[in-house]
């Protein structure tokens, strides 16, 4: 038997249960995997409080990092022992987004990893990077691919490049580190002064209190002398408009989080002038997350934990989230 966490009836954090399920044996194609952690993220509580609704006894979370302890026949490239980590769209290998291959989301339409133990098709998991612990590992499927895919992959980020981050959550911090590997200049916001003195210690150039400065989109542009080429968006309606004003003509803008509300005021003629290119994205493919994982084989940066609870206490977790206290991701062991 493992121990899972379950949503039962959708009402909220009180909804989650802990669970008892049975192992069997893998099937043909799959791996049993013991999963050891897994990380929070926005998504992750929407589905835990019910805002996105899931079938009942739905299993959460779309991070996990463990190691194989059971190959299924038919499974090549796999062993026991193996550490790996799961994907956030597991029918999603490579190429361009479609829906066929966005159809399955861990954690949501399918089962997700707040388990001990379970089996997973062999095709659906990649390796976890050299050294990292499993809490680690646990922090970049979700969030670490969405920075690589935003910056990377969409923008195409180039050394004596320059980058906006906002905020201190997982993903933004990983845009950060990815941004200064890449040989950038880095802007970063936020509304906690001794959370600036911790981005600059993580590399940021330039910080500024998005509440101390309320104009900090135009602020950004006059530090930079024009703007920055990439700005990672994650607050949604609250940022939208300061993000515009932070870019420079020809500049990118990446829309990956709803933060701050899923509505915002858009100004046209702005972006008209600004000749600038809006990317929406959703996480990414098994291939950026094996190319992710190369990088950081390379570079060596490690994630920034902020804090870590047990299974049973992940409506604790979610509370803890929910506060906005963290500066980067918060983790669950097991």
């Amino acid at each position: 038997m493992a121990k899972c966490v379950r949503v039962t009836d959708g009402n909220g954090l009180a909804s989650l249960r802990v669970d008892d399920v049975e192992v069997t044996p893998p099937a043909p194609g799959e791996v049993q995997v013991r999963w050891r952690a897994t990380s929070l993220n926005f998504h992750d509580y929407l589905v835990a409080a019910g805002q996105i609704p899931v079938a009942a006894g739905r299993i959460p979370m779309s991070d996990g990092a463990g190691e194989i302890v059971a190959v299924g026949t038919g499974v090549s490239g796999w062993q026991e022992g193996d550490r790996v980590m799961s994907t956030f769209f597991p029918g999603w290998q490579d190429g361009a987004p479609g829906i066929r291959n966005m159809m399955g989301v861990t954690g949501e339409t399918v089962d997700g990893f707040a388990i001990e133990t379970s089996n997973i098709a062999a095709s659906t998991i990649t390796a976890a990077p050299s050294g990292y612990s499993f809490a680690e590992a646990a922090t970049l499927p979700c969030a670490a691919v969405t920075a690589w895919r935003a910056l990377v992959v969409e923008g195409g980020i180039k050394a004596g490049d320059s980058v906006l981050v906002e905020g201190t959550g997982g993903l933004s911090l990983f845009c950060l580190q990815i941004a200064k590997a890449a040989g950038a200049e880095v802007y970063a916001t936020s509304s906690s002064d001794e959370k600036l003195e911790r981005l600059k210690a993580l590399g940021a150039d330039h910080v500024i209190n998005y509440r101390e400065d309320e104009s900090w989109g135009k602020t950004v542009m006059a530090m930079s002398g024009g703007g920055v080429d990439h700005v990672v968006d994650v607050g949604g309606g609250a940022t939208i408009y300061q993000s515009t004003e932070a870019a420079k003509i020809g500049g990118h803008i990446v829309l990956v989080g709803i933060l701050g509300g899923r509505k915002g005021e858009i100004v046209f003629p702005k972006y008209f002038f600004k000749q600038l290119r809006l990317s929406g994205i959703a996480v990414g493919s098994h291939a950026m997350q094996r190319d992710l994982v190369s990088a950081i084989n390379v570079a060596g940066w490690r994630p920034v934990i902020d804090r870590s609870f047990e299974l049973a206490s992940l409506a604790d977790a979610f509370t803890y989230q929910s506060s906005g206290q963290q500066f980067g991701k918060i983790v669950v062991e097991y």
